[in-house]
């Protein structure tokens, strides 16, 4: 009960998540690994959980039904801008004690997350050993947690076994305000990759699935929304009108990490000017249902080569539905989204041709409260022949399907398995590389464990 009275200092957060709270009661490997145990020493008693849980005093599955994905608690959690807190802070007000000037968590909100994973491709990719083994697949740091009252932060770095730098990161400022009798949750975001401030798992930063193998051969073409991470920096605002209506413009710049910055005339994928990324959403809880309707987008410009000449005017229109249920022994969830992209790319100073290429995937998932669940999920990519593309045959075209087994033994640890299995690859079933392969060859097996502390 006294984390639930902390939680009423938030009144537009107190009635959705009560239920859910009540229901809870009853190669510089090295350096890294130094830099992590400095961090871990000053974080201070971790009580074995991440960053967010220590801050409010809540268990991860408060927000999560199984990490990463966001139940109700979590995406108000992040739109509120990661600030709900439930521990000792060291404050200090002024103007008769009705002004917050500081208010700062007692240790700092770090988090660390190691993944390690096996992986067997149906067949070998010649000249590529098979059978592999990662550790780290990823070892990253979080500083995720509240700065001030009204500004959170999601900054993750990740060493990936090969090179060490910043992954995705969201610094969002986020109030609140009574327009008449209705509630309106208003803040503005800096970010790095377009949809990972989204609290919704349909937006491409966080679908299913949320962890997949480097080792893995993938089809050769995907949206340039799903491209740009970590290569843009954006500032957008946006809002919640009464719990219903969700609604965000974010402007994007070319940032990119691993090349010259400011970009230069050896650069590539250059965004002209800055590239608005938009996103509509209607969303309903009503009993022990809750479903969400949206669309999403992102309009580029981008130079086909270094910084002037010829460009390639790349709009992607998504759409998205979610729908969750609580159940008796769990939770269950369904995502599906689908990304309309549109290119017209300049081939001279005078001509352009016009690519279409659509994304359409969809999962369902079972959750139970012993920590055991099941996804299935299945994809469908296919467009225009394109010289482009980067297949043997000019051709996008790849569908499949996706099932994973999970465990959760405890709400921080997570052991996957999971197999993809392909029907068609860059346009045909069989022979798709002109040298023999078919698609059903690049069928994987990955198993994963996952901890975050």
């Amino acid at each position: 009960m006294e984390k639930l009275m902390k939680i009423q200092r938030f009144p537009l957060l107190f009635e959705m998540t009560k239920g859910v709270i009540m229901s809870k009661m009853s190669k510089g490997t090295a350096k890294l690994l130094l830099v992590i145990t400095i961090l871990l020493f000053l974080a201070g008693n971790s009580n074995a959980l991440p960053s967010y849980a220590r801050q409010t005093g809540l268990s991860c599955s408060a927000c999560h039904f199984s990490f990463p994905e966001l139940n109700s608690f979590g995406r108000q959690f992040k739109m509120n801008g990661y600030v709900l807190t439930g521990m000792n802070t060291i404050e200090t007000k002024v103007d008769s004690d009705r002004v917050t000037k500081l208010k700062l968590l007692s240790t700092l909100p770090l988090s660390v997350m190691v993944q390690s994973s096996f992986t067997h491709i149906s067949k070998s990719v010649e000249g590529v050993q098979n059978n592999s083994v990662a550790l780290p697949q990823q070892l990253s740091v979080f500083y995720a947690g509240q700065v001030t009252p009204h500004i959170g932060t999601f900054i993750q770095m990740t060493y990936n076994g090969q090179s060490l730098g910043m992954d995705n990161a969201d610094i969002r400022y986020a109030n609140q305000k009574l327009l008449g009798s209705k509630s309106l949750t208003y803040g503005f975001t800096l970010n790095n990759n377009p949809a990972v401030q989204d609290v919704w798992n349909t937006s491409p930063a966080w679908r299913f699935p949320s962890a997949s193998s480097n080792a893995s051969v993938n089809p050769a073409k995907s949206t340039i929304i799903e491209k740009l991470g970590m290569q843009v920096a954006g500032l957008g605002a946006y809002t919640l009108y009464n719990n219903f209506l969700f609604t965000e413009l974010t402007l994007y710049r070319s940032a990119q990490q691993g090349a010259a910055n400011p970009a230069n005339t050896t650069s590539s994928m250059v965004i002209s000017r800055v590239a608005p990324y938009w996103r509509v959403a209607l969303q309903h809880q009503y009993s022990k249902n809750y479903v969400e309707l949206g669309t999403f987008g992102i309009a580029s410009n981008m130079y086909a080569k270094g910084i002037s000449g010829e460009m390639s005017k790349i709009t992607d229109v998504g759409f998205d539905f979610q729908f969750e249920r609580r159940l008796a022994i769990g939770a269950f969830s369904l995502h599906s989204s689908l990304i309309n992209e549109t290119e017209v790319r300049d081939t001279s100073s005078t001509q352009s041709v016009k690519i279409n290429y659509n994304s359409f995937k969809v999962d369902g998932n079972l959750y139970l409260n012993n920590g055991l669940g099941a996804t299935l999920g299945y994809f469908n990519t296919k467009g225009a022949v394109d010289e482009k593309v980067g297949s043997a045959n000019n051709k996008p075209d790849s569908n499949g399907f996706i099932a994973q087994l999970e465990y959760l033994p405890w709400y921080n640890t997570k052991f996957a398995l999971q197999y993809v299995a392909y029907n068609k690859f860059d346009g045909n079933k069989n022979n798709y590389d002109d040298n023999g392969r078919n698609s059903k060859n690049n069928n994987t097996l990955y198993l994963l464990v996952w901890l975050n502390f």
